[in-house]
């Protein structure tokens, strides 16, 4: 997918990352530097997104099948690209969304027994190939990050080794692609995981002559 001169950043984690916070704190930093900033997060930015949502995070739909969990989390994902991030990016806008394809393939591809590739092939598909100049991945330890978080929804309610599987997915395709990835310990002082993301971000916006 051919987008504008917008530059589109992703933030991704585990529960209880700390992800809303570093989102809000960047998005102040270009603000103030003059940017046109667009926040935005998965599932849940368009009015079916918010349909989307609700069920997905309810306790009541407990026991939904892998597949159709992972179909729904596309189906959020692809009016989320055509709705807000694609207007948003030929404006010439930064983008910041709250979770992107990546929350997928860690959660859907490595935390169910489903094959990632299929995972991976349904999302490019959905957002018609569209990935984020940079992902910020925020990594925690399950165990602190749950504890942050608190058993509120429906996916923060799964087993310890779900979200163990979840940070090795995430970890893995950091790994496979590092151009791409910053990877920031979030068991550390709030301001410099800022410190650290607004280093790079300046750089991909305002680099060196």
């Amino acid at each position: 997918m051919t987008c504008g001169h917008g530059v589109f950043l992703a933030f991704e984690g585990g529960e209880g990352a700390g992800k809303s916070t570093q989102v809000t704190a960047l998005a102040a930093l270009l603000a103030e530097r003059g940017h046109e900033v667009v926040v935005t997060r998965e599932p849940g930015a368009t009015r079916v997104g918010t349909a989307i949502r609700a069920l997905l995070l309810d306790p009541a739909s407990a026991g939904l099948s892998a597949r159709a969990e992972a179909l729904l989390y596309a189906a959020d994902r692809a009016e989320h690209v055509e709705a807000v991030i694609v207007p948003a990016l030929d404006r010439g806008a930064v983008v910041i969304t709250d979770r992107y394809v990546d929350s997928s393939l860690a959660y859907q591809g490595a935390g169910r027994p489903i094959d990632a590739a299929e995972v991976e092939h349904v999302n490019a598909w959905a957002t018609g190939g569209l990935l984020p100049e940079l992902t910020v991945l925020l990594d925690v330890d399950p165990t602190l990050g749950l504890a942050r978080s608190g058993l509120t929804d429906r996916l923060e309610a799964e087993p310890l080794a779900f979200h163990q599987a979840v940070r090795a997915g995430f970890l893995a395709l950091a790994a496979r692609e590092p151009g791409r990835y910053l990877v920031i310990p979030a068991d550390q002082d709030p301001q410099l995981v800022q410190a650290q993301v607004a280093s790079a971000v300046s750089a991909l916006l305002e680099p060196a002559p």
